[in-house]
């Protein structure tokens, strides 16, 4: 009897609370179903706002004038090229800090972690980042927008744990074998923790796509903005003159909307391939095995 109650209490608690996460899911989605329908909307459905969530007088002209942009293309291939780039240099830097940390004989190592941890805590500030960013030289260069931003402490931990999760067995058999340090972390641990690694590219690859800020502070040259800084720039700046908008179909909102679905692109075709680790990976991390 106690069974059959405790069943149909679960049923209860889990049709729930699917209902609310359904509805959550719906209601953080109709803001971005609605830039889509506006950037394939008409002007005058537009204009005489019946744009919802579903387009109204269907069109593509505002993704064509998009695609014309030349700043907006080029923008956008930097942007894949930096974040590929940024991504690949910060995973190697959290696996070189993470995996010695993870060993318990590493001399100094609670007091490496204790500093990377404070880092979490104590923020200085965007002005000693700028004047730290110009000492060095990085002002209006790549390097800017990759090197202050190469290891997240957060991150770090998180790949540390995974570490330290692999059976001490497998670390022993390597060495009897006799592989070094280095064959150990990339051929032993590294496939093991696969799915923790993915989890955090995604998060650095998603952290650097969407970041303007550091754009904002260190960056002059325009053939150094990303297609977020573009993306503001064309947002702000874009307009149809009044004899182009007697000839076409568009309006200043259609194409501001185009360029905000293309600049989603990436991230919403990438996304569905590593979400699979994402439970995953970050379980892995955060408890020792």
């Amino acid at each position: 009897m106690n069974s059959g109650i405790n069943s149909k209490t679960e049923k209860i608690f889990q049709f729930f609370w699917t209902a609310f996460f359904i509805l959550i899911t719906v209601i953080a989605m109709i803001p971005i179903l609605r830039v889509i329908s506006v950037s394939f909307s008409s002007k005058d459905a537009i204009t005489a706002g019946r744009v919802f969530v579903f387009p109204v007088g269907f069109n593509t002209e505002a993704y064509s004038r998009a695609l014309q942009s030349g700043s907006f293309v080029r923008a956008f291939g930097y942007s894949i090229v930096l974040m590929l780039g940024s991504t690949a240099v910060n995973l190697l830097m959290t696996v070189l800090a993470a995996y010695p940390l993870s060993k318990k004989g590493l001399k100094g190592g609670g007091i490496i972690m204790t500093l990377f941890v404070l880092t979490m805590y104590l923020n200085p500030g965007i002005i000693p980042e700028y004047l730290n960013v110009r000492d060095f030289g990085m002002i209006d260069t790549v390097w800017a927008l990759i090197i202050p931003g190469a290891l997240s402490a957060y991150n770090m931990i998180i790949m540390c744990n995974a570490f330290r999760g692999i059976d001490s067995a497998i670390y022993d058999a390597a060495k009897i074998d006799g592989c070094s340090q280095v064959t150990t972390l990339t051929r032993v641990a590294l496939p093991l923790v696969y799915p923790t690694m993915a989890t955090l590219g995604l998060f650095y690859a998603v952290g650097r796509w969407n970041g303007i800020s550091d754009v904002l502070y260190y960056i002059n040259t325009s053939s150094l903005y990303t297609v977020q800084m573009v993306l503001k720039q064309f947002v702000e700046a874009v307009n149809v003159s009044v004899e182009e908008g007697m000839t076409t179909n568009l309006i200043a909102e259609n194409i501001k909307a185009a360029s905000i679905v293309i600049s989603m692109l990436p991230m919403l075709i990438v996304y569905p391939f590593v979400q699979k680790f994402f439970t995953k990976g970050i379980m892995i991390g955060a408890v020792k095995g």
